[in-house]
């Protein structure tokens, strides 16, 4: 395929990776590494000339809190595992200096861009982010004033001396580190001011009339030069940025835990005060102070990162998210999915005629899966309902839904995952209103996260109990349907339903059950299918019957996993793999894996369904085999976690199905090529016709279906 001349990979100054675990080999790429060059594709939109001027600031954004995150996780836990070596050369400690010789430069581009290109453009298009000395007069006295009625008040200096220890640094948290110096000393001082987390980052200045030129100063240059306000009659001799992450690795012992609940809340509070393991500082910062905050923080050199620009382009979010015709996407609104256009039409009706797929966020996470259970809610001919959240939303419609339910006498219950990452407290506190209202709360299996997307309705139809299921490729959460792709199955096939409902007693009953009729479950027998799936494609191809296997997902890292894909492609089987994020198996690598394909999208959207296919020696392409579901080829989808892949039946679906892998293997605008060495190539669009990209075109093809309706009105 034709590349673009954008080639961003793992050479240069970057050295070979190495895994902690699994050194790199000639079979398998780092994972941290694969996943930091995920991190510079979303990088790149925020680079590239044509994504909208806002929307390049918000992946600037982006960028900062998916770097934040894999601090937290990644280099948490290595920096754990360090520790338990008492210092000793460890892979841990070699891959620690391969991340950070792939981090720095990212920043500086990161930088960059933000101070060469993407402020100067705003500014020419009426925004303009301003520095305490670009303000006017007249700005910086209608500043000053809002510092001391609305900021002053709420800020606490906190000065280090004999008598004050040093202040707890939370996590993520912006500060100002201040040198004082007593007016009848020159002794170095230090104080911190943090910068509140609960007012605006920005401050809108100047005439704030519809129309007028938008000007903007920092809450953190308001505050920094404001500082005197603070710390009256005592000299200020340096002002330094600095900004800590703390490790989210935290072990956890589940088997001895009385009450998997306490446990959590305990390991949340634990959590704030975890070791840090990053210090990020503005540039040119203070030498005595940046030693002062490493010994203080225990922490080494290697572990502070210097940004020359913002500490959090995540703070620009507010600037981001204008409403500046022209400098953003064009608004979407999800389409309702044809075949549910009817809002008056019995949703059970629908799914009973024929199974329902629905593609988010180009069709409507509100009138699909919302619909579904609060029509079970209110139903009277529905008996039961239970369902799996791993995330979701502060104003989520279904956990309402799920409590008049349980008041109305329904027996409603749902497994609340407490060990989703960063979603401890609020999933802790919906566990609490559920069970408050009567719904039946159970936590998962200990060891295990149930990752599962998983709704299953009883009901009494005419003819009998029917069970009617959704099982998705994405949470339930009303805020990322609107943000990351997935796919959603509305089915009552007796088998899947049956399925289900053993699913649903393993979670809740620790039924041991080893057989599904259908389902795809894991831990139980999801590695083993999809393992001796790859090896029937294998014996097709050597038979001489037509072979294939397409695969999107999130991740690709399972060993296992690999290696039979590896089998595969020397069998001569064509394996098309669409990775979004990281990916250690290396692909087109002669006499291993010459008919491997990988590509990633990256776009508007975060491609987060999970579709895979199997040809299995059909004649037709829709004759294989489609599956969706919650899990990647992650050893922790397949080993430790509970997933759920569904088989999709239906040739329209099936057809869906097929249009989405074909749509984006083709796409030539935001497609990448993954090369042997973990590098990736932009693929640049030949004409006109292939600027859409995957996302767009989907869009287009939802308004497409959408008016088709109207017109059969």
């Amino acid at each position: 395929m034709d590349r673009k001349a954008v080639q961003v990979g793992l050479g240069g100054s970057i050295p070979a990776g190495t895994s902690p675990a699994e050194p790199e080999t000639r079979e398998f790429l780092n994972r941290d590494l694969s996943w930091l060059e995920f991190n510079r594709r979303v990088l790149h939109e925020a680079l590239d000339p044509r994504t909208p001027l806002l929307e390049r600031l918000r992946f600037l954004g982006i960028f900062t809190s998916n770097l934040d995150e894999f601090f937290m996780k990644r280099v948490g836990g290595l920096k754990r595992q360090m520790a338990t070596n008492l210092g000793a050369p460890t892979p841990e400690a070699e891959a620690m200096g391969q991340i950070r010789a792939a981090v720095l430069p990212m920043m500086r581009q990161q930088s960059v861009a933000y101070l060469r290109e993407i402020k100067p453009a705003l500014a020419d298009n009426g925004i303009a982010l301003l520095g305490w000395r670009e303000l006017t007069d007249s700005e910086r006295d209608q500043a000053t004033a809002f510092f001391r009625a609305n900021v002053f008040p709420v800020l606490t200096p906190l000065a280090v001396d004999p008598g004050i220890p040093f202040p707890f640094i939370s996590n993520l948290s912006t500060s100002l580190g201040v040198v004082l110096h007593h007016p009848e000393s020159h002794e170095n001082l230090f104080a911190r001011v943090k910068v509140p987390e609960v007012l605006p980052k920005w401050l809108r200045v100047g005439d704030t009339s519809a129309g007028a030129p938008m000007r903007f100063v920092s809450l953190l240059e308001l505050i920094r030069h404001n500082l005197q306000d603070l710390f009256p009659d005592m000299a200020i001799a340096d002002v330094m940025t600095f900004r800590v992450t703390r490790n989210a690795d935290i072990e956890r012992d589940e088997e001895d835990a009385d009450d998997l609940l306490e446990l959590m809340e305990e390991e949340v509070k634990q959590r704030r005060f975890a070791k840090v393991v990053r210090l990020e500082v503005s540039a040119e910062a203070n030498p005595w102070m940046l030693d002062f905050l490493t010994r203080e923080l225990e922490m080494t050199p290697d572990d502070i990162y210097e940004t020359q620009s913002e500490i959090d382009f995540d703070d620009l979010r507010m600037i981001a998210e204008l409403n500046v015709p022209g400098l953003r996407y064009e608004p979407w609104t999800p389409i309702v999915p044809p075949v549910l256009a009817d809002e008056d039409a019995d949703m059970f009706s629908i799914i009973h005629s024929g199974d329902v797929l629905v593609h988010l966020p180009y069709e409507s996470y509100s009138a699909s899966v919302e619909r579904f259970i609060r029509t079970a809610a209110a139903d009277p001919k529905v008996l039961a309902i239970k369902m799996t959240v791993y995330r979701t939303g502060e104003h989520s419609a279904i956990i309402p839904s799920l409590i008049r339910a349980a008041e109305a006498g329904k027996q409603v219950v749902c497994l609340v995952e407490l060990k989703a990452r960063f979603d401890e407290e609020r999933n802790i506190h919906i566990a609490s209103a559920l069970e408050k209202a009567g719904v039946h709360v159970v936590y998962g299996i200990v060891g295990l996260k149930t990752h599962s997307k998983s709704i299953l309705v009883v009901r009494q139809d005419l003819d009998g109990i029917r069970s009617y299921v959704h099982l998705g490729t994405g949470n339930y959460h009303p805020q990322t349907a609107k943000l990351y792709t997935d796919l959603g199955l509305f089915t009552c096939d007796p088998d899947i339903a049956h399925d289900a409902i053993e699913l649903f007693h393993y979670l809740t009953g620790r039924s041991l059950k080893r057989d599904y009729r259908k389902l795809l479950v894991a831990p139980v027998n999801m590695k083993d299918r999809f393992l001796a799936m790859i090896e029937r494609e294998i014996e097709h191809q050597k038979a001489g019957r037509p072979a294939q296997i397409l695969a999107k997902m999130n991740s690709l890292e399972d060993r296992k996993v690999c290696r039979a894909l590896y089998r595969a492609s020397q069998a001569g089987v064509p394996i098309d793999l669409i990775v979004r994020g990281f990916c250690t198996l290396r692909p087109g690598v002669p006499g291993m894996s010459e008919n491997i394909r990988v590509q990633s999208v990256i776009g508007r959207y975060l491609e987060h369904s999970r579709i895979f296919y199997f040809r299995n020696g059909a004649a037709a392409d829709l004759d294989g085999e489609f599956f969706i579901g919650s899990a990647d080829w992650m050893y922790r989808n397949l080993q430790a976690r509970v997933e759920a892949i569904a088989p999709v039946q239906r040739r329209p679906l099936r057809q869906r199905l097929w249009e989405i892998l074909q749509i984006m293997l083709h796409d030539r605008r935001s497609a990448w090529d993954m090369h042997p060495d973990g590098s990736y190539a932009q693929r640049t669009p030949r004409d006109a016709s292939e600027e859409l990209g995957t996302q767009q075109t989907f869009m287009v093809m939802a308004r497409q279906a959408a008016a088709t309706v109207l017109q059969g009105k």
